[in-house]
């Protein structure tokens, strides 16, 4: 299995991800056509993105469709809560810090 973080790391496959969370059970070749790469590299990004456990597929007919499963994402969003809190408290502390200093 793949780690989620790298498989995130690409641009191209948070834009996969991105329109697989819109647009659930969508083929290959219609995936293939908004990139300016080809359905082999596409192929790739979406093999890492299935070891991660973010896309899974199934066959229907000869097309095979892609969906997202966003499950893996939550330990993405649990350790940028961590850091949200820290930016919280540092800009909590800056605003009343520029407060004090108006008066």
């Amino acid at each position: 299995m793949r780690d989620v973080f790298s498989a995130i790391a690409d641009p191209t496959r948070r834009e996969l991800i991105e329109m697989l969370a819109t647009e659930p059970d969508t083929p290959l070749h219609e995936l293939t056509t908004r990139f300016a790469i080809g359905r082999t590299a596409v192929s790739k990004h979406l093999a890492v993105l299935k070891e991660a456990g973010l896309v899974e597929e199934r066959k229907q007919g000869r097309e095979t469709l892609y969906r997202l499963t966003p499950a893996p994402l939550s330990e993405v969003q649990q350790w940028i809560a961590h850091y949200e809190m820290f930016w919280t408290a540092r800009l909590d502390q800056l605003k009343a810090l520029l407060e004090e200093n108006e008066s």
